[in-house]
């Protein structure tokens, strides 16, 4: 078992895959080591290291073969950025928000869209669409489209379990990929999705139609059903979303405010179906089959009460995380339970490593990428810990006992988890321990009975609601108080192993003396400081953020970010999704946020990052009136404004006051800021477009810089013959969304560099890009240094 869950993590290291047939034969190999499990059995000494290899071997092999069968379903390049009409069926409940509705749509056939051609493509079968409002603003028209004005009609009425027929345009699963941050293209892999893209609405575009309701899908259906019952009863969102998604799954349903609440206080994992959820429902369902079942004497002959409760209770969580939406979370519950209840009944009374190693080989075997997930690593470790601890076997003794053995669980889970969450996630709620002792009571026993119950009794919703308020009155008290949430940088692996082993041994049963060993164990993870340049150097990373600038300077003591991201929707940009996490996850405490010029995809994530940095200085061209201005003072950019840090020398260089007064456009008046150390220096250049590039070429005689920060995206307004021939770059960077919309960088800009012999180093295929002063020549790509199988490799 050990072996198998070794092998399984170890193939999830690999960059690409080996062929199908290398994994069978590992497989092959794994079973032929099962005879050493009868007969004469050799020495421990051969047993016990063949065994693991042999485990090992399986368990690569099984995760291996699984990735190559799903690997061959991948979208052709060749069908990106064209027009296809597919036919299919809606196969997950719709998402809606923001003017867009977007859902999982099961592919029955695809032929070219408008063209009659023999020739059928071959789609992956299953797609993530989105159907937007706007047809204007999003990635996926084709650069020769992007001027032509097209009326978008608003987004049909798409339910789970409809066959559609419409006119699509699809690419590669492709996220952002940066240190700390969240795979996305890992959890389309671990969803099913081979492509993604969206509902072509122009007028040139054959209008989507629905074709019929399908039998298929029937507990998406209804859970749809429920959802919008939920909305349409209770009239306020915020207590309605968590209804939502306590009796449906749908976490989207959630307001961010809300969640950002629940993260500080340390129970988000209640407000969805998570596996306490599922293992208290299983609990309760196990108490009503085996009452059920002792009130008949021939069923209890039949079969015995406890293993009737077990059964029964094992099956009705299955139903019920079906009904939730089958999340990964409730997988997993759902295998241990299985995995535990079937030893129970086969009469097994292993040790509780062995029940607990168990339960970990069972869920790795069905879902090896759960390894890559936090809530894997929160679970298990969780487990283990009540198991170590002796808690999970403790039972009986009276009310006030239960209190104490429940008050002693939470203390030690949460002392153990801290090491781990702050790996993770970087950052732990102070408050969580009183937080959940609050709200666990409150949402297992009053807010999910009324939330569940009210699926056949509506007006019970109107209590949850009220149920839900009272509580959130309650977290967001906790969340006000100082330090109710403490950050902390992410540390290495080792130091975060050393600390959860530590808070297992204090959590454990055993004499102090022993127990406080533990402590020296927390101290790497608690007190880890992410390292920083040298006194004289500095480094750069640019955030992998789609369409836009972010980029952050660090010298030995300070830090700089230029540019915050796009704003991607009314309900996300790259300030709460990327950057915020980014900063925490590198320790990092701002003194200066300079953002070029007003422009969305440049000041979208400002906002998050400015409430995050409550000390930053912030630096801008945007106007009085601009939004910005009433969240923090606004030092307007001007020619000449300079300053030092650490032997790092920082300018503005570009607007003049002037420029101010004249310009007929945000990009004119864009803040150039060049930082150097005398023997480095890099140029960030914002939007400015050739007549700004022609003007900052002919008034600065030292503009030379080993890395440009390409102006404008890489687009044909900007990088002009002048500007290059001044900056001299060894490497030029593109901060532009795969497949945009744009078509940044464009090929005569691409060309342009290469004819100087500059390289041209693009998010799209780089990810988050990281140089330093002390190797200017070189640039490391988390695309390339973090490269897993499951990852997109842009052509």
């Amino acid at each position: 078992m050990a072996g198998s869950v070794l092998g399984a993590a170890l193939q999830l290291q690999q960059a690409a895959l080996w062929g199908a047939a290398v994994y069978a034969a590992m497989l092959a190999a794994a079973a032929a080591c099962l005879p050493l499990l009868h007969g004469r059995r050799p020495s421990s000494r051969v047993l016990l290291p063949a065994l693991l290899i042999a485990g090992a071997m399986a368990g690569a092999g099984l995760a291996g073969w699984r990735a190559c069968a799903y690997a061959g379903e991948a979208l052709d390049p060749s069908l990106e950025g064209r027009d296809l009409q597919v036919q299919g069926v809606v196969s997950q409940m719709p998402q809606h928000g923001d003017g867009a509705v977007r859902f999982l749509f099961d592919v029955e056939s695809a032929r070219w869209a408008g063209d009659a051609d023999s020739s059928l493509p071959r789609t992956p079968s299953r797609i993530a669409l989105g159907w937007y409002a706007d047809n204007t603003g999003f990635w996926g028209r084709a650069p020769e489209q992007a001027s032509r004005a097209e009326p978008a009609a608003a987004p049909g009425a798409v339910h789970a379990g409809e066959r559609w027929r419409m006119t699509v345009r699809l690419k590669a699963p492709h996220g952002n990929l940066n240190p700390h941050g969240f795979d996305q293209e890992l959890r389309l892999w671990e969803q099913g999705v081979q492509a993604s893209g969206y509902v072509r609405t122009g007028t040139r575009d054959a209008p989507p139609q629905r074709q019929a309701q399908t039998w298929r899908h029937p507990v998406e259906r209804t859970r749809e059903a429920v959802r919008d019952a939920v909305f349409e009863r209770v009239p306020e969102r915020r207590p309605a979303g968590v209804i939502a998604a306590l009796v449906t799954g749908d976490q989207n349903a959630i307001e961010r405010a809300d969640w950002d609440v629940f993260r500080a206080t340390g129970v988000a994992h209640l407000m969805s179906i998570s596996g306490l959820h599922i293992t208290m429902f299983a609990w309760l369902a196990a108490w009503a089959v085996g009452a059920a079942w002792r009130r008949s004497s021939r069923l209890m002959l039949w079969l015995p009460a406890p293993h009737a409760a077990l059964v029964g209770g094992v099956l009705l969580a299955a139903l019920y995380a079906l009904f939730s939406g089958w999340g990964l979370p409730s997988q997993r519950t759902i295998w241990m339970l299985a995995t535990v209840a079937l030893l129970r009944l086969t009469g097994r009374q292993w040790p509780w490593p062995f029940v607990w190693l168990a339960a970990c080989a069972v869920v790795v075997a069905v879902d090896p990428w759960a390894l890559m997930q936090a809530g894997f690593w929160l679970s298990f470790v969780a487990v283990g810990v009540l198991f170590a601890s002796g808690s999970a076997d403790a039972g009986g003794g009276g009310a006030a006992a239960r209190l104490a053995r429940m008050a002693r669980e939470q203390w030690a889970v949460t002392l153990a988890l801290t090491p781990l969450s702050l790996l993770l996630f970087q950052q732990v709620s102070s408050v969580g321990l009183v937080a959940n002792a609050i709200a666990i009571p409150w949402v297992t026993l009053v807010l999910t009975p009324l939330a569940m119950l009210g699926v056949l009794l509506p007006p019970l919703w109107d209590l949850a609601a009220r149920a839900v308020q009272l509580l959130a009155f309650v977290l967001q008290w906790l969340a006000e108080l100082p330090l109710a949430t403490l950050s902390a940088p992410a540390p290495a692996l080792w130091a975060s192993v050393a600390g959860v082993a530590g808070g297992v041994l204090l959590a454990m049963r055993l004499p102090w003396a022993l127990r406080l060993q533990g402590l020296p164990l927390l101290l790497p993870a608690l007190l880890w400081q992410a390292p920083r340049p040298p006194a004289g150097e500095f480094e750069l990373l640019a955030a992998d953020i789609g369409q836009g600038n972010a980029v952050l300077v660090r010298t030995a003591t300070h830090s700089l970010l230029y540019d915050a991201g796009p704003r991607y929707s009314l309900e996300s940009d790259a300030g709460h999704r990327v950057l915020v996490p980014l900063l925490r996850a590198l320790g990092e405490r701002l003194d200066t946020v300079v953002l070029s010029h007003r422009d969305s995809d440049h000041t979208g994530g400002a906002p998050a990052v400015l409430a995050m940095q409550a000390e930053a200085e912030l630096r801008s061209s945007v106007e009085a009136g601009h939004p910005l201005q009433q969240l923090r003072p606004v030092q307007r950019c001007l020619t000449g404004q300079q300053w030092t840090w650490d032997g790092v020398r920082f300018e503005i260089l570009h607007p003049q006051e002037a420029d101010y007064a004249g310009f007929t456009k945000p990009n004119a008046v864009s803040c150039v800021l060049r930082v150097g150390n005398g023997h480095a220096a890099v140029l960030l250049a914002g939007d400015i477009e050739r007549v700004q590039e022609a003007a900052l070429a002919a008034r600065t005689p030292a503009l030379q810089a080993d890395l440009l920060l390409v102006p404008h995206h890489g687009s044909k307004t900007s990088s002009t013959p002048a500007l290059l021939d001044a900056v001299q770059p060894r490497i030029a960077l593109v901060q532009a969304g795969y497949r945009n919309r744009f078509g940044h960088p464009a090929g005569e800009v691409v060309a342009r560099y290469a004819e100087r012999g500059i390289e041209v180093v693009d998010s799209a295929h780089c990810g988050a890009a990281r140089w330093s002063s002390a190797h200017p020549g070189n640039v490391r790509c988390e695309r390339q240094e973090g490269r897993r199988y499951w990852h997109h490799q842009p052509p």
